[in-house]
């Protein structure tokens, strides 16, 4: 039952304030300000968009609950101006402790193709202001798409100062594509290496701990920063839940179905409370619908998927664990296993068949090339964790895309702490078979890069693979327009230095109508 709020309203600078009763604030003091995880925006559509924060005027109080004890009202404004002198949209909601005083307010009824201004307001307090903008109208003619990628954010290997370059990059959308977090906190004996603790050194596993972790990473300036000055669209990888997870499996396998899917109930929750997503994400238990489809006017058709809750589990599993490793079984090529589900598949095969924009975007996860690579042994082998644990999908999902006659397709993924640029292959055990679609992959925000020895010779193994870094960390940059698609991989100067500055360590272009990576 939610706790009654008992107020009075009081207008200061123009807004409604409003003020809960003392209840409300007894863990914090009535002067603590609500906004310390910042502002968001997510999810837009040619007449809306979501606009997100969450109340913790003490972001990591034990329980989970920010500091706060009851519902609270907090008024929101959209603006057609920064300055908010144009206000075209306002309203109140209640922010509760059942979603952890997150706040989701979509808002309809906004003009197609423009920025638009918002803020919110609760507690005697007014949030910093976020930029976000509307898709462009269906069919309307758009000259450029700009779009930002990151991944793989780990808050004790480094400062995030490759958020704050990516904000200045003025993106039009954001991708989020997974490793948003990370669960688990390193041991003791590697404290040493590390720039930044966790403030909780065990590994999240409650929906409480989701949540401090979550409001942990939410605090850091550069974050904030950068989902104050753009929308977003964001996936999950393995690391919002549990590294290696697949589906309802724990990589543990003296984890129970029963118990991993408690735990994933409250880490999907978690991901839900802390990211600007519709009523359709909202999870059911262990369930959330997080793929979906976006449209940019006449340039793009954008389709996010979801790599980790529908997969079948990793092929080819050790005695001790089903975590990925490189390995060769029977079971890679399997066609009864999925990693997007069927349900999924079906809904990606038909958006293919009926996209109508000029480029096809997918972002996802995962590197979807085939990689033939090294094991700790010297023996060659593919990743099962990946898409190569995963290729008969991966062959319908190509398959499927050929024959669709989408337009321009490309995928960008993230998971591999490393930078990629591939051509996808009908057939990857053939460099002439047919190019079907152009990958680039990000590395790392913070995290570690892959073992030098596994992709030693990685281009010579695999010829459909175009460029490889596994030296530096940073985001992808994707400049869209009707005949060419630019892409730059911007590396930042050291993770561990909070004014890291930022350099393009590779430039690459797609043609109109012609699939395939080129160098720029």
């Amino acid at each position: 039952m939610l706790t009654r709020v008992d107020r009075r309203t009081v207008i200061a600078g123009g807004a409604a304030l409003v003020l809960p009763a003392p209840a409300v604030l007894a863990k914090v003091g009535a002067g603590a300000d609500p906004f310390t995880l910042g502002v968001a925006s997510g999810s837009p559509t040619p007449t809306g968009v979501v606009l997100w924060t969450r109340l913790a005027p003490q972001p990591l109080a034990p329980d989970g609950l920010g500091g706060l004890a009851g519902a609270v009202a907090v008024d929101w404004e959209m603006a057609a101006d920064e300055g908010f002198r144009r206000v075209v949209r306002r309203g109140r909601v209640r922010a509760v402790p059942a979603f952890g005083h997150a706040v989701h307010v979509e808002v309809e009824g906004l003009r197609p193709g423009r920025p638009y201004w918002y803020r919110f307001i609760a507690l005697g307090h007014r949030s910093a202001a976020g930029r976000t903008r509307t898709a462009p109208a269906p069919g309307a003619l758009v000259e450029r798409l700009r779009i930002a990628v990151a991944s793989c954010s780990d808050w004790e290997l480094g400062w995030f100062s490759a958020y704050r370059h990516m904000a200045e990059e003025a993106p039009d959308l954001t991708f989020f594509l997974g490793d948003y977090i990370y669960e688990f906190s390193y041991p003791s004996d590697r404290a040493a290496n590390l720039v930044r603790r966790h403030e909780q050194k065990e590994d999240a596993v409650s929906l409480a701990g989701y949540r401090r972790r979550y409001a942990l990473y939410r605090t850091d300036p550069d974050l904030q920063a950068l989902h104050a000055a753009a929308p977003c669209l964001a996936t999950w990888d393995d690391h919002e839940v549990q590294n290696d997870y697949a589906n309802r499996w724990s990589e543990d396998l003296d984890v129970s179905e029963a118990s991993f899917l408690q735990r994933r109930a409250a880490a999907y929750r978690a991901f839900y409370e802390h990211m600007p997503l519709r009523r359709s994400a909202l999870p059911r238990g262990p369930d959330a619908q997080i793929y979906g489809h976006w449209s940019y006017g006449d340039l793009a058709d954008i389709l996010v998927l979801d790599g980790r809750q529908y997969r079948t589990p990793q092929p080819c599993p050790t005695a001790k664990t089903r975590r990925g490793h490189v390995a060769t079984c029977p079971d890679l090529t399997d066609p009864s296993r999925t990693m997007l589900g069927r349900t999924q598949e079906d809904w990606l095969y038909h958006r293919f068949r009926k996209g109508q924009g000029r480029w096809t975007l997918v972002a996802q996860d995962l590197l979807v090339a085939s990689l033939e690579q090294a094991a700790p042994d010297g023996s060659l082998g593919h990743y099962t964790d990946g898409w190569d644990g995963y290729q008969a999908n991966r062959d319908r999902m190509l398959g499927a895309l050929a024959a669709s006659g989408a337009k321009n397709p490309v995928f960008f993924a993230g998971d591999i702490h490393s930078y990629w640029a591939t051509d996808l292959k009908a057939d990857f055990g053939d460099p002439r078979s047919q190019t079907v679609a152009s990958e680039f992959v990000g590395t790392g925000i913070t995290q570690d890069p892959p073992p030098a020895k596994a992709f030693a010779e990685v281009q010579a193994h695999n010829p459909h693979v175009r460029y490889f870094d596994r030296t530096t960390n940073g985001y992808i940059v994707a400049d869209v327009t009707a005949t060419r698609m630019e892409t730059r991989f911007r590396a930042i100067s050291d993770r561990r230095d909070p004014a890291a500055t930022v350099t393009t360590l590779a430039k690459f272009g797609v043609e109109d109508g012609r699939p395939g990576v080129q160098t720029a």
